[in-house]
């Protein structure tokens, strides 16, 4: 049964030069899986790296893709200038937060610092209440393996609750990823992070 219905869907993606073709095939494919599942792409802007790939295969494939920009950052050099639509904002901030507010889930490609930070933000959002908007990660080459062992690592350790390990989901297959998006379900105690019931005392 589906749980979620998902029109748009925000995408994490290094925007760095050079990368492996396997990374730019496997950001491509995505962007040709949601175009067919008329799925509305929303990222950062950038022409470069997997951010550039996802979004040139997934408008060549009749996608609409929205990008979000700090003003900072709306260069030449480093802007799409195909999309179908381009919005500048005045901060890094402003915008994780729009591009939070018009998706209805999230995808993190493999990346950086950046992918990081976003990625993350959204998990702390989840976390603490803010949105329950699905989220999902690309296992391109494995990529994320390292991160989840670090995140089982903090949860062995009592820094992260058993039951915020069910906040994303991990997937190699775009597809699947997407079908796994779309019948995730959030712990029902997910709220006891914040009410702090004696469930605190055994993370």
């Amino acid at each position: 049964m589906t749980i979620h219905t998902i029109h748009s869907i925000c995408v994490f993606a290094g925007s760095a030069d050079h990368l492996s073709p396997s990374y730019l095939n496997g950001a491509a494919e995505l962007g040709i899986m949601l175009a067919k599942n008329r799925i509305q792409i929303i990222c950062g802007g950038g022409k470069t790296g997997l951010m550039g790939a996802l979004a040139d295969a997934a408008l060549n494939a009749g996608a609409m893709v929205i990008g979000v920009v700090p003003r900072s950052l709306f260069q030449p050099q480093l802007i799409h200038n195909q999309l179908s639509e381009l919005r500048i904002v005045e901060n890094m901030h402003q915008r994780k937060a729009l591009m939070s507010r018009l998706a209805d889930a999230f995808i993190a490609l493999p990346g950086g610092f950046g992918t990081f930070d976003e990625l993350f933000e959204t998990l702390t959002w989840t976390q603490i209440g803010i949105h329950r908007k699905p989220l999902g990660m690309l296992n391109i080459n494995n990529y994320f393996v390292p991160l989840i062992s670090l995140i089982e690592h903090a949860q062995k350790e009592g820094f992260i609750y058993s039951n915020h390990r069910e906040l994303f989901v991990v997937e190699e297959n775009p597809h699947q990823l997407l079908i796994k998006l779309q019948n995730h379900r959030f712990p029902e105690d997910l709220e006891n992070w914040v009410n702090r019931p004696s469930f605190s005392e055994n993370p």
